[in-house]
């Protein structure tokens, strides 16, 4: 099974479009998105073609392929325009024996780790920039953020295939080295 992985869409309606002709590209089996869908929230910037409701409706589009957790721009009221379920703080997921848990950021994360075994992966989205980092027993992972990335870092997401997991740059799909 081949994992695309993304976080931090906030309401950008183009860089959902371009998450979507990626997920074709990559020919991947699912979308796992660590939350903030919808809106820009207060720090932010507005992201290029922010428009929400566009966002929900190609979202809603692939609803059957996404699994998705809740970010702290994502208010429980947008589950009512959400066709797939994006409340939850965290989920496990084991994929070709490979462990994840899938959250945020805000509430779990590498401050403040959900229950983890040696040997699990964290994947986390929220601070918008690409990160591999070992843990101790664990290994923490930020694909960075589809619409507003921080330092100088590409729009990006990552895939999960045969146990390896590898950054690409959104729009074009080339694979580069996240930041440790």
């Amino acid at each position: 099974m081949k994992l695309l992985i993304a976080s931090d869409l906030h309401g950008s309606a183009a860089c959902c479009r371009t998450l979507l002709a990626a997920f074709e590209r990559e020919q991947a089996d699912r979308i796992v998105l660590l939350g903030d869908l919808l809106y820009h929230g207060p720090r932010n910037p507005f992201p290029e073609a922010y428009d929400t409701f566009a966002v929900t409706a190609l979202l809603n589009s692939v609803k059957d392929k996404l699994l998705c957790v809740r970010g702290n721009c994502d208010p429980e009221v947008d589950q009512m325009v959400l066709e797939f379920p994006m409340l939850a703080e965290y989920a496990f997921l084991s994929v070709d024996g490979v462990n994840l848990c899938a959250t945020h950021g805000h509430n779990y994360g590498p401050d403040k780790l959900p229950p983890l075994m040696a040997g699990d992966y964290l994947l986390c989205g929220h601070i918008h920039l690409p990160l591999c980092r070992k843990m101790g027993p664990i290994t923490y992972l930020n694909p960075g953020s589809l619409s507003l990335p921080k330092e100088n870092t590409p729009r990006s997401y990552m895939t999960l295939t045969d146990g390896v997991f590898r950054w690409h740059k959104l729009e074009s799909g080339e694979e580069f080295a996240p930041l440790d």
